[in-house]
């Protein structure tokens, strides 16, 4: 098997239905032989049901309750017998012969480990689709916004346009999890997801694993995929702001120095005191409703209870 794609679904029938249909689009331009993975994490809107009977010849793995998404695709990914893996969102589609651009790469560059895709938002906008390795700068990017070019910056993880505009593959510290292609003999060397991400971050703490263990990950802009970007998390954004600060801590704690993970938990909760202000504020002045800000300034304590090594339930 030259190729196995995964996807790890919750909630997005539609979403997924067009990405497979992307998928198998794509595939009939190549010649390698795939198979096509999807985990659904205890969808409640008939999205099992929609694969078996669209794509029988999806190997569909569905879960009674929400494993999250490193656990979902380490499922998938203990099966799969392809040369490479592609972990897909379900809220992405593929474009042309992306699936190839990708596995050709890996193949034409035997010291690349890892590739993504050149992201684009549904309407054709530019989209980051690589990013370095977190730190202190970027986190306080987050909460206080300083500048436009400083948030376009190395400074906070990004890589200029003007790469992904040239075309040509660049090394990358790590890829946006949403299209992430990885060669099997590197899941076996430093294993899969860690299942302790719940959501978010699980794609950072791999490929800082996989460059460790020798590897370089690049983006390749010749693979073109529309990322229609939180689908599933939307649905919760609160419990999803949460989950996120919640993985940004852990892999903190996972691979930086005791000094950095102490400066990072006196920003969040300096970010967050900020944050509370303007929550406020727009409550004020009608943008937000009561029951939204009570919510919003819920999530930011619960993230603050998080630097302190405490969590409520």
């Amino acid at each position: 098997m030259d190729l196995s794609v995964v996807i790890v679904s919750w909630n997005v029938k539609d979403l997924l239905a067009g990405c497979l249909e992307s998928v198998y689009r794509s595939l009939q331009a190549e010649s390698f032989e795939c198979e096509v993975f999807v985990v659904d994490n205890a969808s409640s809107d008939g999205s099992p049901e929609m694969v078996c009977q669209r794509y029988p010849q999806v190997r569909l793995l569905a879960n009674a309750e929400n494993k999250g998404f490193a656990a979902a695709n380490n499922q998938a990914l203990a099966e799969i017998e392809g040369r490479c893996v592609l972990l897909l969102n379900p809220d992405t589609v593929v474009r042309g012969r992306a699936l190839g651009a990708l596995w050709r790469f890996l193949h034409q560059m035997p010291s690349a480990g890892m590739a993504g895709a050149r992201l684009v938002y549904g309407d054709g906008r530019f989209q980051h689709s690589a990013f370095g390795f977190p730190s202190l700068a970027q986190v306080f990017l987050d909460f206080f916004p300083l500048h436009y070019r400083l948030l376009e910056s190395s400074l906070n993880g990004r890589y200029p346009r003007s790469l992904y505009a040239a075309g040509h593959p660049f090394e990358v510290e790590h890829p946006l999890g949403a299209c992430m292609m990885v060669r099997r003999e590197v899941v076996e060397q430093v294993g899969g997801l860690d299942e302790q991400f719940f959501m978010y971050c699980e794609e950072v703490d791999w490929a800082m694993r996989i460059r460790r263990a020798g590897w370089s990950i690049y983006c390749v802009p010749a693979a073109e995929v529309v990322h229609h970007e939180g689908q599933s998390t939307r649905q919760f954004r609160d419990h999803m702001y949460v989950a996120l600060w919640r993985s940004r801590l852990r892999l903190f704690a996972k691979h930086y120095s005791p000094v950095d993970n102490w400066a990072l938990r006196r920003l969040i909760r300096l970010g967050l005191w900020q944050e509370q202000r303007r929550a406020r504020h727009r409550c004020r002045a009608g943008a937000m409703s009561e029951a939204e800000l009570a919510g919003r300034l819920s999530a930011y304590e619960r993230v603050r209870e998080l630097t302190y090594g405490r969590e409520r339930p």
